[in-house]
């Protein structure tokens, strides 16, 4: 059923959805284990000290960089001759190397570190399937 939706949306309301959703679940998770005690400080690396990182952070940082996917997505839609391969491909190889950045957030608690890291696989978790099997459907609508 959610299938059938994805695939009967236009490729841009399809990937505002899976980003929106994306956004949502991931900030929920970054709730949950903000209330279940995991410190939510972190530092980009040259500074001196971790700063707190706000409410709706996480959410943000799935819409910021949900950006480069939706151009990616759209690129491949018209340049590829296999673009939900080529996408889902370039997204996983890309979720697995911001994995990285999280642990080497100096000043930052292991346990954050942690949400931090997973926080990127549950973005990457509702995105990539979503926008994938849309882009899968690109070459039967004329409207990508």
């Amino acid at each position: 059923m959610l299938r059938s939706f994805v695939i009967a949306q236009p490729l841009w309301r399809a990937g505002v959805l899976a980003v929106l959703v994306g956004a949502v679940v991931t900030e929920v998770f970054a709730l949950v284990t903000r209330a279940a005690g995991v410190p939510m400080k972190a530092a980009s690396p040259g500074e001196d000290a971790a700063q707190e990182i706000p409410v709706f952070g996480f959410a943000g940082g799935v819409l910021f960089w949900s950006v480069v996917g939706l151009v990616l997505a759209f690129a491949l839609a018209r340049w590829a001759k296999r673009p939900a391969r080529t996408f889902a491909v370039t997204t996983v190889a890309l979720t697995a190397l911001s994995l990285i950045t999280p642990f080497i957030a100096p000043h930052t608690a292991v346990s954050t570190q942690f949400v931090l890291a997973v926080s990127h696989l549950v973005a990457a978790a509702v995105i990539i399937p979503a926008l994938t099997i849309r882009l899968d459907h690109t070459a039967q609508r004329p409207s990508a």
